[in-house]
Formats: structure tokens, sequence, C-alpha cells
């Protein structure tokens, strides 16, 4: 009456219909989940270089350079529907061509069962800080630290973090050859 296929292909069937619920289930418990966490962010000996972009133009860019604090807590955001946590710190800075800006300095990668509590002191950014033109000197930026959640189920969450910084870049270059400042008249 019923042959092996027939009781196969139910089995399967019902199968993917409990894991279908249950997957929706697992969505449903998490999607109103704010998922905030505070951050405290520095801003450490920020110079500005005027150098050569190596690209097909090769004219004169500035180029920012600094060292980042990061403090924060990230075990409050891991819940049974968190399978990771990339990280990313934004600078956000207005020119007068463009009214914002946005430069990724840093990011990093946290899973669950690593250690969540991170705390970096005085590290070099991960990504340069290309200016495209020279705009950097005597401007102000302004840190912040977001996160995309990677969920077992459901949707992918962008989520900016309480607490961010803000710097201003000094108003002198500084020459790749030596740490004394360049006057900002001279290229």
């Amino acid at each position: 009456m019923h042959s092996f296929l027939s009781r196969a292909n139910t089995l399967f069937a019902f199968t993917i219909t409990v894991l279908a619920v249950l997957t929706t289930g697992v969505f449903v418990s998490t999607f109103f989940e704010e998922y905030r966490g505070t951050v405290s962010i520095g801003a450490v000996r920020p110079i500005v270089k005027h150098m050569t972009d190596f690209s097909a133009n090769r004219k004169k860019n500035d180029l920012g350079v600094l060292q980042l604090t990061l403090d924060m807590d990230l075990n409050p955001l891991f819940d049974w529907n968190v399978k990771q946590l990339f990280l990313y710190l934004v600078a956000e800075y207005v020119t007068p061509a463009n009214t914002l800006n946005q430069v990724v300095l840093w990011d990093k990668i946290v899973r669950r069962g690593e250690e969540a509590r991170l705390s970096f002191h005085e590290i070099a950014t991960k990504y340069y800080f290309w200016d495209d033109g020279e705009h950097l000197r005597s401007n102000n930026v302004t840190l912040s630290l977001n996160w995309n959640i990677i969920s077992n189920a459901g949707r992918l969450m962008h989520v900016r973090a309480n607490g961010s910084t803000s710097f201003v870049f000094p108003d002198q270059y500084i020459t790749s050859r030596t740490a004394s400042p360049k006057p900002s008249g001279q290229q």
C-alpha cells in the first residue's frame, strides 16, 4: 500500500516542516531585541601627513594617522540566536565637497564562545585614513563603533553603539621623514 519511497517522503516533509516552525520560533523570539551596548572610544596622537596617492592620478592627499583606545563588553549582546558580531569603527567628518564622509578604520569578528570583553589601548588603525583631497587638517572627526548581528535565524541587524568620541586633527602637516610639524602653507 505505502511504498518505502512514499514513507520516506512523508518523513522528510514532516521533518522540514518542524524545522521551519522551529526556525521561525527562534526568529520571532529575538525579533524585538535591540542589541545595544556602550563603548568607550578614544583617539590618541592624531596627526596629518600630506602624501602622494599611488593611484592613476598620483595627486597629493591627506593621510590621517592615529591610535585607538577601545573598551567594551559585548557579552550581553550574545543570546541563543546570535552566531557572531561584526564590529567596525567608523570615522565621520565633513568637507566642502561632501556633507558626510565615512571611513572604516578598524574591524573585528567576535564569534559566540570567544572572549567578548574587548579592551585595546593605543592600537594602530587597521585601515588607512585617506581623505580624497586636503581636508583633514583642523577637521573635526567623530569616531563611532557599529556592529552587525549575524543571527542563526532572522534578519541581519545593523546597530550603532552608545558612545562616541570626537577629536580635531592638527592644523599642520607632519612630514614622513621627521616628526616635526610642517607649516600649513608648504606643500
